[in-house]
C-alpha cells in the first residue's frame, strides 16, 4: 500500500460504506416488517438494497427535508389564505346584519313583510356565495397540495436514479479495476 497514497483510507471509507449500507439495509428490512404485506411482497432485497446505497451519503436525507419543508410552508400558505377568506366572509356576514337592523329601524311597518323578504333572499344570496368561494378555494387546495406530492415524488425519483446511476458506474468501473488487475 506505500506505493498508493491514500489507498488505505479509500479502503477505510469503503469499508465504511460498506457498514453504513448494512446498517441501512438491516433498518429498512426491519421497517418493511411493519407494513402491509401487499406492500412487503413489492419491496424486494434489490429494491431495499439499493435504497440503503442510495441513502448512504446522506442527500436523500436532505432532499426530503427540504421537500417536507417545502410541504409545510405551501400548508401554512394554504392555511392562512383559507383563513383570510374565512374572515372576510364572516366581514360580510356582520355588515349584511348591521345593514339588515338598520333597515329595520327606519322602515314603515306596511313595508316591514317586504323588507323581511327581500333580507332573507340577500342573507341567502350571501350563504351560498360563501359556500361557494369555500368550495373553490378547498378544491385550490387539494390541486396544490396534490401538485406538491407529484413534485415531491418526481424529485425524489430524479434524486434516487441519479444515484443509482452513479453507482452503477462505480461497480462498473471496480469491476473493470479487478478484472484489469489494477489494485483498487
Amino acid at each position: 500500500m506505500e506505493g498508493y497514497p491514500g489507498a488505505y483510507d479509500e479502503h477505510t471509507d469503503s469499508t465504511k460504506q460498506q457498514e453504513r449500507h448494512y446498517y441501512l439495509l438491516s433498518e429498512l428490512q426491519a421497517l418493511v416488517k411493519d407494513l402491509p404485506s401487499s406492500f412487503q411482497q413489492r419491496l424486494s432485497y434489490t429494491t431495499l438494497s439499493d435504497l440503503a446505497l442510495a441513502l448512504i451519503d446522506g442527500t436523500v436525507y436532505e432532499i426530503v427535508q427540504g421537500l417536507l419543508d417545502i410541504q409545510h410552508l405551501t400548508e401554512k400558505n394554504l392555511y392562512n389564505q383559507r383563513q383570510k377568506l374565512h374572515s372576510e366572509h364572516r366581514a360580510l356576514k356582520q355588515e349584511l346584519v348591521r345593514k339588515h337592523k338598520e333597515a329595520l329601524l327606519t322602515c314603515k311597518t306596511h313595508n316591514l313583510a317586504v323588507l323581511r323578504t327581500n333580507q332573507q333572499a340577500e342573507t341567502e344570496a350571501l350563504e351560498q356565495r360563501v359556500r361557494e368561494e369555500q368550495r373553490m378555494m378547498d378544491e385550490k387546495i387539494v390541486v396544490e397540495m396534490d401538485q406538491k406530492v407529484v413534485d415531491q415524488q418526481t424529485t425524489l425519483e430524479k434524486e434516487l436514479m441519479m444515484q443509482m446511476n452513479l453507482l452503477e458506474l462505480i461497480l462498473k468501473l471496480q469491476q473493470k479495476e479487478a478484472q484489469s488487475g489494477n489494485p483498487s
